[in-house]
């Protein structure tokens, strides 16, 4: 097991650490596959219990190291307040987005179904700019590879 993950940030509890392997690699471009689990996810009982989550998710990550190689475990690495910036961009600004729309609506008197469709719509062009602008969110979401002790 990995002991930890070595990132040029001033605090270790300011980092996000998953373990990952190394499932492909293109040009200065690392795939990792990582295994997103949930807290339960270790209890004894999960095959009993519907709770227990458990998700493979395949991450981008640039390197020009050219030091990883296909099936390699790896520990991926990332800034806390990262995560919390894509929850505010995800889903607090479109619930912000969908709250606002609907007491305005209905506030100049369009009836509640015209008014929450209306929010919902919005979602629309607002998740389209999100994806406009993916690749400068992509250069602001940065994570790290380090290799692990095996």
């Amino acid at each position: 097991m990995p002991r930890f993950c070595y990132v040029e940030i001033t605090n270790m509890k300011d980092t996000t650490n998953h373990s990952g392997v190394v499932e492909k690699i293109d040009g200065h471009s690392v795939y990792v596959k990582i295994v997103q689990q949930s807290a339960c996810a270790e209890c004894h009982a999960q095959s009993m219990c519907m709770a227990a989550d458990k998700k493979e998710k395949i991450i981008e990550i640039p390197d020009y190291s050219g030091t990883f190689h296909l099936n390699e475990s790896v520990m991926v690495c990332g800034q806390t307040s990262m995560g919390l910036q894509a929850v505010f961009i995800a889903f607090v600004i479109p619930l912000l987005l969908v709250v606002c729309t609907i007491v305005l609506s209905t506030s100049i008197n369009w009836s509640e179904s015209v008014s929450a469709l209306t929010g919902l719509v919005l979602l629309l062009p607002y998740y389209g700019i999100l994806y406009l602008f993916r690749d400068k969110l992509k250069k602001q979401f940065i994570f790290t590879l380090k290799k692990t002790e095996n």
